[in-house]
Formats: structure tokens, sequence, C-alpha cells
């Protein structure tokens, strides 16, 4: 390895980035240039480091090098995360261990969370269905998870959730991460309601929902009023908020953009205002915004729920302005509806109408990729179809559809998150399903986050390069072995000891550990049966260990 390219590299960027990323293409087989990186790194920043080997023990190296990325870019949100339960747990006194649930639904503790982030992809989702499955007591059902930002959805059947062992997918993103399976789309209550290809689309964009915005900062309610009297333009209802304090991206700021960000501090910034005084300074606001620093406001279903009376703990009277605002500029700027000027209601039932239907169409994408047909058909389309098809079905008063298409008989739908009984009982009717909403299903992935125990797995792979030399692929370098039979003993006790290590470290008090053996041979019609390859897993689980102490 050329370290003294390395360490130039290291050097060059370390002021300007949080933590980094190391891997190599078959660092899985071999991760002693990764781990010699990894020790350089740590030597010359003290800055933390991520290495394609601890994530991920399959070849795929561009996916393996996304995951790392991934996880060192996780690591900035994790810190903050764990000091402000931290903090709060110390203002409260409760001296307990702070778990973190993992996308596949077990815990680990907040120190391995901190090196790992990246397993915790999806872990609201895979709490939420141990969650809404304790809740409903259900063994068969779709949980559906609508919060602020996206909709997760998953297939429970027999009472066991299926495990997306070909990693996560998150959008068009797949890291190497084990997770419950969940298809997982832009879609809840903070999705910007907006003007897209010729029609009013919902999402993916978050955006903060006006009625929040009000409710946080009563001051903006003057001058969205001040928005109705006048002309509209796509800047309405659109004020600047402070998102992520990130201290690698604000020491990379220009001077405009540190002071766009230095204005941020005193609360929300008006955009459409900015443009006229400032436009140098409203686009480096928007380039704050596409660094994920700062987030805009928006009209969002949230407030369409406020203003029908659907949800009343934000600022109503924001959200019926903000509709009315967003009303104007469809009319004006885009030539969509024909809402009268002052009428909130009729604007936020065509938003209520537009979730309903997105909904129901991402019920069916997440059937169809439950059925490993989706990555094959990019079927949003098909979906669509599918959508229109079973919604016309469920008009009784049509004899004559050519079509019989029904969604879900054998699994009604569990609905949970904040949103879930504002929207789901018109889908529930729409799809014509058995609908459960649980009590306390606002809070499902919190249920299901102390139902959960800790789970570690280690592997090791076998391989026979050449005949009679079996290598096993194990810590800083591979090493050989000359009988099958010790090979595999070898390697079992490794991965029972690995997988024991970790899941104490991760905070398991007593440890269970199931081996599990995967071989692959091929028949030669000279040399009959050969072995090719074996893969031999440990997983450990335990509930997590109690260290209470009582203080007076």
């Amino acid at each position: 390895m050329d370290v003294a390219s390395a360490t130039a590299a290291i050097l060059a960027h370390k002021d300007k980035v949080s933590a980094f990323s190391v891997s190599a293409q078959f660092g899985v087989r071999n991760p002693s240039h990764e781990i010699q990186l990894q020790n350089l790194v740590t030597e010359l920043t003290q800055m933390p480091v991520t290495c394609g080997h601890e994530l991920a023990t399959s070849l795929g190296a561009p996916r393996r090098a996304l995951t790392a990325s991934l996880n060192a870019r996780m690591i900035p949100f994790i810190q903050d995360l764990i000091q402000a339960v931290q903090n709060i747990l110390q203002q409260l006194n409760i001296q307990a261990p702070l778990m973190i649930v993992k996308g596949d639904g077990s815990i680990v503790n907040a120190e391995t969370a901190l090196v790992h982030p990246v397993t915790t992809i999806l872990s609201g989702p895979a709490a939420s269905v141990i969650g809404a499955c304790a809740l409903s007591g259900s063994r068969n059902a779709i949980i559906a998870d609508m919060g602020g930002t996206t909709t997760d959805i998953a297939i429970v059947t027999d009472g066991q959730p299926e495990l997306a062992n070909e990693g996560a997918r998150v959008g068009d993103w797949q890291p190497m991460v084990e997770t419950v399976k969940v298809y997982s789309i832009g879609l809840g209550g903070d999705s910007e309601v907006r003007f897209y290809g010729g029609s009013i689309a919902l999402g993916p964009r978050r955006v903060v929902p006006m009625s929040l915005l009000a409710q946080q900062h009563p001051q903006v309610l003057e001058r969205m009023q001040a928005h109705l009297d006048d002309t509209p333009t796509a800047r309405h209802n659109r004020f600047v908020t402070r998102l992520e304090h990130n201290q690698a991206l604000i020491n990379q700021l220009t001077p405009i953009e540190n002071q766009a960000w230095e204005m941020l501090e005193h609360g929300p910034v008006e955009m459409e205002t900015l443009v006229f005084k400032d436009q140098e300074l409203a686009k480096a606001m928007a380039r704050l915004e596409r660094k994920g620093m700062a987030i805009y406001s928006g009209f969002t279903p949230s407030d369409a729920a406020h203003v029908l009376g659907q949800s009343n703990h934000w600022s109503i009277a924001g959200a019926k302005l903000a509709a009315q605002i967003w009303a104007r500029q469809m009319r004006v700027l885009y030539g969509l509806g024909s809402w009268e000027k002052g009428n909130s209601e009729e604007p936020a039932h065509r938003v209520f109408t537009l979730m309903n239907d997105a909904i129901c169409q991402t019920l069916l994408e997440a059937g169809l990729h439950q059925e490993n047909l989706l990555n094959e058909a990019r079927s949003r389309n098909l979906a669509a179809l599918m959508s229109k098809l079973i919604l016309k079905n469920g008009n009784k008063d049509d004899d004559n559809a050519l079509f019989g298409i029904t969604f879900g008989k054998s699994h009604p739908i569990v609905a949970v998150g904040a949103p879930a009984t504002t929207y789901y009982p018109q889908v529930a009717e729409s799809l014509d399903v058995d609908l459960i909403l649980p009590k306390y299903g606002h809070v499902a992935n919190a249920v299901g986050a102390v139902m959960g125990s800790v789970v570690q797995r280690s592997e090791i792979v076998i391989t026979q390069p050449t005949e009679g030399v079996f290598r096993i692929f194990h810590g800083a370098a591979p090493f050989d072995c000359h009988d099958l039979d010790v090979a595999l003993s070898q390697a079992e006790a490794i991965v029972k000891q690995q997988a024991y290590d970790l899941a104490k470290s991760a905070g398991a008090a007593d440890v269970d550990i199931r081996i599990r053996h995967d071989h692959k041979h091929i028949t030669s019609e000279l040399d009959g049966e050969l072995f090719v390859e074996a893969k031999i897993s440990a997983i450990a689980t335990g509930k997590p260990t109690l260290e209470l102490s009582v203080t007076g």
C-alpha cells in the first residue's frame, strides 16, 4: 500500500469531513489494507472511520463501499441523537442502559450504534412492525407505518416479518444492511404538495408544514396574510429554517453562505422578501437547503388535515392560510383548480384525495415488492394501473367491469403512526380491505423497541483454491488448513467466539448462540463431488443487561 499517498489524502480532507470510510475491493477476504488505513486515519485525525469489512461479508465492492460511506455520513447524526437522549436521561435521573434499534428489529447499546450507525437504517419501521403485531394481535398483516417523512410497509405472515437479506432498499439506495423487508417511500404528513409534470403531486421532498411553522413562530401569520393580497409566486408559503448543525459543513461555507446561516439563527427567513432584498443571499439560502443544512416550509397533507378538522395539534389558522395561498398558486401560476379565493376546504379535500390515492398505490407497490416483482417491472406504472382497476372495482354501481382484482384479502392492514387514523379508514374503504387501528398505534415503534433483543452475527467463508487446501477468511489475513473437517471446526469455534463477544459488547446479558452451515459443492464426471465453498455463521442473541443503580 502507498502509505505516503494515503497520508496526503487523509490530511487533505480531515478539515472538510465529519468521518472517513475505507473500503477495499476484496476487503471481506483480506482486510489488512483496510485495517492499516483505519489505524492511519485514527492516528492522523482522531476522527471516526468506518471499514467496509466491518459492515458486510459478501462480495460486491461498489455496494459495500456505498454502505461504508453511508455509515460514515450517519455518524454525526447518531452522535447528536445519542447525546441528546443521554442529556435527557441525566436530567430525569434515569439510570438505565441506552439501547438503539437496528433495521432487523434487534437492539444494540449506544456505543455499538455509534460505530455502525448504518445498521439502524429502517430501525423505526422495524420496531413499528414488532410493536404493531403486539398491539394488534395479528399474525398475518400488512403493516403500514406512516410518519411525517415516509410511509413504510412490511408484510407479516404467521407472525414473522421477512428479512431483506439482499439489503435494505430505501428509494433507489440499497446498502448491504440486513433489515426487516420494508418498502419505504417518501410519502408522509410532511410531504410537499407541489406542481409537477403538469399536475399536482405529493413528495418526495419533506418540508415543514405551515401549521407547525405558525405554531412555533406565530409571527409568520402576518406575512402569510399579506401573501393573499399579493400576486401569487412560487415562493409564497416558503420560509427557511435551520435543520442540521454539522460543523464540517459549516467550515466549508462561503462568506455569503455563512451570512445566510447566521441569519437563520434568529428564526424563519421568508424567501419572497429575501429575493427582493438580496438575490445573492437568497441563492446562498437555497444552497444551504440543497446541502441539507436548512429546510423549506410548504403546504402539506398535515396542513390539509388541520383544515378539515382531522387534526388540531398545530395552528389551524396557519393551515387555512397556507391552503388558500397554495390554491391561488395552483390556479394562477399553473392553471390547476377552480377554487374561489378564501376557500381552504376544497383545496384541502383535493390534497386528501391525492393522499388516499397515493397510499393505495404505495400499498400495491409494496405487494409487488414483496413478491419480488417491483424491480423486474419497475412497476410504479403497473401499480398505478392496478390501483385504478381496484378502485374502480370498489365502485359498487359499476356492474360492467372486465377485471376483478382484489388486494389483501388474507392480510388486513394494520396502520400505525401519528397520521394513520387520519388517512387509512378511507384507504381501507377504497381498497375494500379490513383495517386495524391499534390503540396506542401512534407509539407502535416505541412498543416494538422495548420488546427487542440483542442479536449479533458473525460469518466466515471457507474456499478450496487448490485441491486439498481449505482457506479460512478470517481477521487481518486468511489462513489455510489441509483437512476440511479441521477447517470447519476451527471456523465454527472462531465465529462462535466472535458472535459471543459482539453480543456482549452490544449489551447482551445471557447469550444464546446458534450455528448455521451453508455448503456449496459441484459434481464432476471425473472427480465426483467437489467442495467449493462453505459459509459458517453464528447468531448470538440475548436480552439487554439491566445494570440499574438506585440513588437516594
